[in-house]
Order: structure tokens, then sequence, then C-alpha cells
């Protein structure tokens, strides 16, 4: 399983033409932030880094239990 969130991990670097589209395009700095997340509380040490350097409080926990019941449904 945890090959399976490494490979997305890095399929998420094709996103990167995508922020810099948007920038051109709104004229604002921005960047994209990937959110792996396995249902059996695999998480990428990325997703822990990219929380913290968002504004707010974030909970890994609150974001498993949205992508468990957002698959389910």
């Amino acid at each position: 399983m945890k090959s399976y969130v490494k490979r997305k991990e890095a399929e998420s670097q094709r996103y990167k033409s995508l922020r810099v589209g948007i920038q051109i395009l709104w004229n604002m700095t921005g960047m994209v932030m990937a959110v792996i997340i396995g249902a059996i509380r695999i998480v990428t040490k990325v997703l822990k880094k990219n929380l913290e350097a968002r504004p707010g409080k974030h909970s890994i926990d609150s974001l498993q239990k949205a992508a468990v019941l957002g698959t389910s449904h």
C-alpha cells in the first residue's frame, strides 16, 4: 500500500504547470498541495509539512474521515 501512496505523490508533480497557469491568469502566487490519504492511516510526510504551511488548524484524522466517507458515498 505504501508504494501506491508514493506513486500517487510522484504523479502530483505534473500539477506544477497548473500552478503556473493559475499564477499567470490571476496574477497571484500560489501552491499546489497534494493531499494523498490512504484509508488505513497511510499519509505522506509531505502532507504533514504542507498542512503546517497552511493557515489555520488542520487535522489529518478529519481529512482521513472525509476521504473514507466520500469514497463510501
